[in-house]
Order: C-alpha cells, then sequence, then structure tokens
C-alpha cells in the first residue's frame, strides 16, 4: 500500500467547490435539482461540492446557465483542467488525469510490457521513467505525479479496477530484483481491496489484439473515455469507434487471462523467484 495520505484537493477544486455549494443554498435548489439540470448524477453534484471529484467544461456551462452567470464556473473549470500534475507530461494526458480518471467509477487497464501506472510502487515509476529518456530534472515531478495518480484507489469510495497484466511484465527486470519483488508484493496489496481484480494473461496466450500497445479504459457519468499510449504519442478519446474497437479487445484479453485466484497465485510464485 501507498504510504502518508492522499493528496490534499487543489485550491482551485475547494472554490469550485464552495461556490457551487454557496450559489446551490442561495438558490434553495437541492443537489438533486442541480444534478437534473444539468444532466448528472447527484453524487457527482455532491463530489465536487466536497472537492472529491473534478468538474467537467460541460457541467461547468450547465452551472452558469442555471444560476445565470457570466463564465464563472466555465472559468474555474478550465483552469481546473490546466492544472499540472508533473513537470513535462504530455499535454495530451493533462485532461486523463486531470478529469477523467479522478471522475471514474470503473478503470479498466492492459499494458503489454509493464506493470500499469495505477499498481506501481515509486521505485519501479522511477526506474521506468529514468530509462524514457526523461530529462533528469523532470524525473522526480513524474514519479510523484504518478503517485498522486494512484490516490483515486485510497478514496472512501474507490472506482472499480480491474487490471490484465502481461506474464512477460511480471518477468522483466526493472530497476533491480528487489525493486519487481517490492513491485509484485503491492499488486498482491492491491489485490486484496475488493474494488481491485488482477488477471494474468499468461505468455502462451493466443491472442495478438493487445500486443501493439496498452490502453485503459474508463467509465463515469458522462461517455466512456479510452486512453491510449504507444511509443511517441498517446490519444485521449471518447469516440464510439475506438471505444467499442478497444472493449472488443479487452474481451478477447480477459478471454485469454488467468482467473484472478490463479493470477494472484502465479505473481506471489514470481515475487518469491525475484526474492531469491
Amino acid at each position: 500500500m501507498p504510504s502518508g495520505p492522499p493528496k490534499e484537493p487543489s485550491n482551485i477544486a475547494l472554490r469550485f467547490g464552495r461556490e457551487l455549494r454557496k450559489r446551490r443554498e442561495d438558490a434553495g435548489y437541492s443537489q438533486e435539482r442541480v444534478a437534473r439540470y444539468c444532466g448528472i448524477s447527484a453524487s457527482l453534484v455532491s463530489s465536487v461540492e466536497r472537492a472529491a471529484r473534478k468538474p467537467s467544461i460541460s457541467m461547468a456551462k450547465s452551472l452558469d446557465a442555471l444560476f445565470g452567470l457570466d463564465d464563472v464556473f466555465v472559468r474555474l473549470a478550465d483552469a481546473l483542467s490546466k492544472e499540472r500534475l508533473a513537470v513535462g507530461g504530455p499535454d495530451w494526458f493533462q485532461a486523463w488525469v486531470g478529469e477523467i480518471e479522478p471522475s471514474a467509477s470503473i478503470i479498466r487497464c492492459w499494458d503489454p510490457l509493464l506493470i500499469t501506472g495505477l499498481l506501481q510502487t515509486e521505485e519501479y515509476a522511477r526506474a521506468v521513467i529514468s530509462g524514457d529518456l526523461t530529462p533528469t530534472a523532470e524525473v522526480d515531478g513524474r514519479v510523484h505525479a504518478r503517485m498522486v495518480r494512484q490516490t483515486v484507489l485510497d478514496r472512501e469510495y474507490p472506482p472499480e479496477l480491474w487490471v490484465l497484466l502481461d506474464e512477460g511484465a511480471l518477468r522483466r527486470l526493472i530497476g533491480t530484483r528487489k525493486i519487481m519483488a517490492d513491485q509484485l508484493d503491492r499488486i498482491l496489496c492491491r489485490a486484496d481491496m475488493p474494488e481491485v481484480t488482477v488477471q494474468v494473461v499468461p505468455s502462451g496466450a493466443a491472442t495478438t489484439v493487445g500486443m501493439m500497445s496498452g490502453f485503459i479504459i474508463a467509465e463515469g457519468d458522462g461517455p466512456t473515455a479510452v486512453s491510449i499510449e504507444s511509443a511517441g504519442r498517446g490519444e485521449v478519446s471518447t469516440e464510439a469507434d475506438l471505444v467499442s474497437a478497444l472493449w472488443r479487445r479487452c474481451d478477447r484479453l480477459r478471454a485469454e487471462a488467468m482467473r484472478a485466484i490463479d493470477s494472484l497465485q502465479l505473481i506471489k510464485e514470481v515475487r518469491d523467484e525475484w526474492n531469491k
């Protein structure tokens, strides 16, 4: 489990939440009424007021219209979406880590080469980022951002996380043998959470649909979104055809994956090998 408390919400998120609560209460509106007007759930309104989740631009526009304001909420949401979580992080990923992933209720991950970022230890992440031609001055910021991103799993009501891991990622040396053993321990700890399911796609699996790139599928109150990352570029999209294509890949990979209980046993065995 990660050490230390989750990162506190940003000042902008807190200001947005306070502004929404004040405007709503002054108008005598319930959270349910605001939610109906915005076309979202009352639980999302509550989470935004508590700065537990970040508002979308579309929600901000609806709030400005509801309260007759001149882009008050839109400006706050825009500033929030532009908040940088890391020095040198790719621009295409900012919307994902700043808005989409924190508001997701179900997250599905696949990576054919590495342990997915939401399960990485700090040492493993540092070894990966340092070896990715990242300028030395940016490494600490990138590692910190990855650790902050994981606090989504430490919320009172975390999202469901379905992780597909390639067996090769368990056996590929990243950093040192101790880093690998600690990394597999982290996976086992996270897998003890009722919201987290980890399955291993064995090396002998017949499917090749996921070999070209990793992806993440996030479901929430809005449209299902996907994040795809490959060498040199990445993409975040809600395009229906792309989402559907990745769903099919995910289903094919799960069909080839080991059962969760067998996957955890394999992870324990490989961890013990790294510890020798």
